[in-house]
């Protein structure tokens, strides 16, 4: 009878746990390296978005910090001269922060129009950008001709009024 018994050699026994404990060891470790990689330089890599008045309520931490400016370009605002900076000023409607663009402007960039631009506000007052977003729908309208074969400029130029 005793040749029914599994051998201690190469045998398993009814009490051996090493594979569910071994799984459930790889499962911690794995999960482990997944928090790791997903959260270990997480802070580092953040852009929050502000509006003028959340930037300037920001105080000192303002200063330096990588953030997203989102508001409205204002009027009479923007200047823009080939070779040099653009300076525009973005308005959440109660605060103004001057902004400084060392990029190009956007096809669809103009005054009235909602921006988000990525970069720093520094101590000369302006915020330093070189990346600037234009907000628009994305509804498109094709151009109607005038009936002659030939596109009406102004009704284009109203769509570009209207967005």
């Amino acid at each position: 009878m005793s040749d029914d018994l599994p051998s201690a050699a190469g045998g398993s026994t009814a009490g051996d746990q090493s594979g569910p404990m071994f799984a459930v060891g790889a499962l911690l470790i794995a999960g482990a390296a997944l928090a790791f990689v997903a959260w270990g330089n997480l802070g580092e890599n953040l852009v929050y978005y502000w509006s003028p008045t959340e930037l300037h309520a920001a105080g000192d931490n303002a200063f330096g910090a990588t953030v997203r400016l989102g508001g409205v370009v204002v009027p009479d605002s923007v200047k823009w001269e080939p070779g040099q900076p653009g300076t525009f000023k973005v308005t959440d409607g109660n605060r103004t922060v001057p902004v400084s663009s060392a990029g190009i402007p956007p096809q669809m960039f103009r005054e009235g129009i909602g921006v988000v631009v990525e970069g720093q506000f520094e101590h000369d007052g302006f915020f330093h950008t070189e990346r600037v977003m234009v907000k628009h729908g994305n509804e498109y309208r094709a151009p109607e001709d005038g009936g002659d074969g030939e596109l009406d400029i102004e009704a284009i130029m109203k769509t570009l009024d209207e967005s």
